[in-house]
């Protein structure tokens, strides 16, 4: 399996090589709240490939307990998850926190608040950047971001057009509507080369999420697999989201 698995990531690595390009990829992982023994688990497992990490932290149920152990991690960023990862919508609706079920000062408000709060937690390690809880937020808000301080935004899927920059992941590796487990290892194969072939011709970064919390044993195979056969592949590099962020505000020419 692991043969296939290789063969198909490294033959599209291959081909950007042989065109003289280089695919950032960039790892996210949700729901981050405290230490526990699944974070060291995915914090080793980066760390030994030397895979940029950025966390996307609950402000409402964090502290200084995460902030002391991530300090120790030098690859490790976080990001703002919304402010307490509640479900705001009906029964009938798509989980939200960040919709229209509230009036949006009370929304901002929270979101003021998390960024204050993560950034005065994380210093260097904090990114300005939002990533809503369930990859989604009422479009109405996101112009308003800005002026509580953040610089970027960070849901599910193809990035499009937005009051803010979208450094967005676009392979989960969870299956969240059967088994909730960790998905078919070729069937990740074939979303993570689909996704390339577009960047080869469009750009932009292949975002890998992750939600340490529930992973099973496939999720950490799959997870030792990837970085294994693209850590050290010429045509690959994995990137810190900060870099990415500055690389959309750069010039061009």
């Amino acid at each position: 399996m692991m043969d296939e698995f290789k063969t198909v990531i490294a033959g599209e690595l291959d081909r950007w090589h042989q065109a003289g390009k280089v695919a950032q990829f960039w790892l996210r992982d949700d729901d981050a709240i405290e230490p526990t023994g699944p974070l060291d688990r995915l914090l080793d497992i980066s760390a030994a490939f030397a895979v940029p990490l950025t966390l996307a932290v609950i402000p409402a149920h964090t502290g200084e307990a995460l902030a002391d152990r991530l300090r120790r991690e030098p690859l490790c960023s976080v990001a703002v998850h919304g402010w307490s990862h509640r479900n705001h919508a009906g029964p009938d609706e798509k989980k939200q926190e960040l919709g229209r079920h509230r009036p949006a000062a009370d929304v901002l408000a929270e979101l003021k608040r998390g960024f204050d709060q993560l950034a005065a937690l994380y210093g260097r390690q904090f990114v300005p950047m939002l990533i809503p809880p369930w990859n989604r937020i009422d479009a109405a808000l996101v112009p308003q971001l800005t002026g509580l301080g953040y610089s970027a935004l960070s849901v599910y899927g193809p990035e499009k057009p937005a009051a803010l920059p979208l450094v967005n992941t676009h392979v989960d590796v969870m299956d969240w509507h059967g088994t909730r487990g960790g998905r078919d290892r070729q069937a990740l194969a074939v979303e993570i080369v689909a996704r390339l072939r577009f960047m080869f011709d469009h750009g932009g970064a292949m975002g890998l999420l992750t939600h340490h919390l529930v992973h099973d044993e496939a999720v950490w195979d799959f997870m030792t697999a990837l970085f294994t056969v693209t850590a050290d592949h010429p045509a690959c590099r994995w990137t810190p989201v900060a870099e990415i962020l500055r690389q959309q505000h750069a010039p061009v020419g």
